[in-house]
């Protein structure tokens, strides 16, 4: 159920707006405030996903609305409503953080679009930043070896800039560890962090989940839908495994770059955004471009920082780190005691050969903790850590 207050001080606008919204879609809880100041007390009480508010309204304007609720709860997108003579106003909104504006009076198509843009887009915000506590809170770079040291000094230069980077590195080494590294110490970190797994996505749907698409672009696209881009709007938005993104969507994401603007599929109409990009993959994209299928124009854009990200089997003194600090989740996730490894236990595995790197090694200590004595010796690691 989506929740919406209008605020607005001509009563007959009020009900229009209410019954337009109501008879659209009976999950719509729609309350009504009658000025700036009765809305103003509503917002500070309860969570909306969505405002529509005037801006000449007695008590406090809209402007004033827009302003203080994008101090206290910035999630909340702002829909201004505009009679003739605010249009230069309503105009101005958007540069103070409002969603978009309507003109009085409402034209239907035009107001249920926007409501449905903004509803998505709050859902999105919503979901981002929940996933956001999730990751800062699941995701820690462990090790002191001198390969991390130095991605742990360069990710303190170039966080607080506004410079892409690009990460490399095989798979499983944690380059996504990286990119959450650079986010949360950015001055980004309030805003949202948008991971796009360009390999999981097939081809054809890959340019819609980036941008967006409008309805009937496609056969299956029965509305409106916002894309990452537009999640990631003042944040930051990773494009992970981005050499086995299509050439087409490589050239959108290099007009983004360029233009700091995107347009949905099947739109001309261009949406402006303020993202900042973080790239990694596993591929060799100079070997990609000589062979036509990566651009070159976009992979100077992206790689203006390069992180590359060593196999495990370079870092082998982390190791013993790694292992106390995956006995340790893994037992937190099984609700169990913490096992220890004995001194041989770990001096074995850092005799290894990690071909699948930190991801292997994870999934190595948690068979050990389930199939292992009450101490993980040396002999356990012979008998289920063998590949």
């Amino acid at each position: 159920m989506s929740k919406i207050l209008i605020i607005e001080d001509e009563a007959a606008i009020r009900r229009v707006l209410t019954k337009i919204l109501t008879e659209e879609n009976k999950a719509y809880q729609v309350e009504e405030a009658e000025d700036g100041l009765a809305g103003m007390e509503k917002i500070k009480d309860q969570d909306y996903d969505l405002v529509l508010c005037d801006i000449k309204m007695p008590k406090m304007d809209g402007v004033e609305v827009l302003e203080a609720t994008k101090k206290i709860k910035p999630e909340i997108p702002m829909v201004m409503i505009s009679g003739h003579g605010d249009l230069d106003t309503a105009v101005n909104t958007m540069r103070l953080g409002a969603f978009d504006y309507i003109s009085k009076p409402p034209d239907l198509n035009r107001l249920l679009n926007t409501v449905r843009n903004a509803l998505d887009r709050k859902n999105l915000v919503v979901e981002n930043t929940r996933l956001k506590k999730k990751v800062s809170k699941q995701y820690e770079m462990i090790g002191e070896s001198e390969p991390i040291a130095k991605i742990k000094d360069i990710i303190e230069k170039v966080a607080p800039t506004e410079a892409r980077v690009l990460i490399t590195g095989p798979n499983g080494t944690g380059k996504e560890l990286v990119a959450h590294w650079l986010h949360e110490k950015s001055d980004r970190a309030k805003g949202p962090m948008v991971e796009v797994n360009c390999a999981a996505i097939p081809s054809e749907l890959i340019e819609s989940e980036l941008f967006g698409h409008v309805k009937g672009a496609f056969t299956s696209a029965n509305k409106d839908r916002a894309g990452k881009f537009e999640a990631a709007n003042g944040g930051t938005i990773f494009l992970d495994e981005i050499g086995d993104m299509s050439l087409s969507a490589q050239a959108k994401v290099l007009r983004a770059l360029q233009e700091s603007r995107v347009s949905r599929v099947g739109s001309d109409k261009d949406i402006k955004v303020d993202v900042r990009v973080l790239a990694a993959t596993n591929k060799d994209l100079k070997k990609e471009i000589a062979d036509g299928k990566f651009r070159e124009d976009l992979y100077h854009r992206l790689a203006v920082i390069l992180i590359p990200v060593p196999p495990l089997n370079d870092r082998r003194d982390d190791i013993p780190l790694l292992v106390s600090h995956f006995a340790n989740k893994v037992a937190g996730e099984q609700g169990t005691a913490v096992k220890n490894f004995t001194g041989k236990a770990v001096e074995k595995l850092q005799e290894y050969d990690w071909t699948g790197n930190i991801r292997e090694l994870r999934n190595v200590v948690e068979r050990l903790i389930i199939l292992g004595g009450s101490e993980v010796s040396e002999e356990d690691v012979q008998l289920f850590a063998s590949k």
